[in-house]
């Protein structure tokens, strides 16, 4: 009895991948990606090896194991061999990734998959990266990379420290916290352009809060603000933050 197809559907949805994305990484037709997890036909070899090489998996892997329901599997076994080398590894979520990053977060194997690096200027904690795009955070450039360490409880948020918020609602984005003691129930997101108006968020539609420790970008990315651009953008910032207290309270 071969699992290719069961296998296939799996290991597409382990990526958060639609079959229109997984066909085209697989440079076959979508219809073909259909006929596979429904077991309407056999996948060729070829298209069985390009598969191995993605999720790193042999032959025998895909077409003679239940990959979804075998606990000792080799995820499983990546997991552990990383956990005992006590390599503090970073994951890194890219924006190409983060809409099945939403579906995925709490999975142990989406996680895994992900690619990953290590930072020896990080005391231990856990650490996950996100690529961030648009100017709503400038002087940070866009496709600058936070790496933000794990917050476990809203109540340990400091107020207007920079995180990366991950909510149902509006999906991963890196901006100010300000936290507001009558409404516990709601987090203000503030960015450092003026340009945009902060906003509120629920808390109970907060899935993750990463404190940003680092930022990574390019060298050739970086931007340069003059000390009245600075002054500015923080006479902005206060009147926009005092505004808003006022109408909460």
């Amino acid at each position: 009895m071969s699992f290719a197809g069961k296998n296939l559907r799996y290991l597409r949805r382990l990526r958060g991948w639609t079959q229109e994305e997984f066909a085209n990484k697989l440079k076959i037709k979508r219809s073909l990606i259909g006929a596979y997890e429904e077991e309407r036909a056999e996948p060729r070899i070829e298209v069985l090896e390009t598969i191995g090489s993605i999720f790193k998996l042999s032959l025998d892997d895909l077409l003679l194991k239940d990959l979804g329901d075998t606990k000792g599997s080799y995820l499983a076994k990546r997991r552990a061999s990383k956990l005992a080398s006590g390599t503090h590894e970073i994951q890194f979520v890219p924006v190409k990734a983060a809409a099945g990053y939403l579906a995925g977060y709490a999975d142990p194997e989406f996680i895994d998959e992900l690619n990953t690096f290590t930072l020896p200027m990080l005391a231990p904690g856990n650490y996950r990266a996100f690529e961030i795009v648009g100017d709503s955070m400038l002087p940070t450039p866009s496709g600058s990379v936070i790496v933000g360490e794990k917050v476990e409880n809203l109540e340990d948020v400091k107020s207007t420290n920079t995180y990366i918020v991950i909510s149902r609602q509006e999906g991963i984005v890196y901006k100010r916290v300000v936290k507001n003691g009558r409404a516990k129930s709601k987090l203000m997101l503030v960015s450092d352009n003026p340009a945009y108006q902060p906003y509120h968020v629920d808390a109970e539609d907060v899935m993750e809060l990463w404190q940003a420790q680092m930022v990574i970008s390019k060298a050739s990315q970086q931007q340069r603000w003059d000390v009245n651009q600075l002054a500015n953008l923080v006479t902005n910032l206060q009147d926009q933050v005092s505004t808003l207290k006022k109408r909460m309270n």
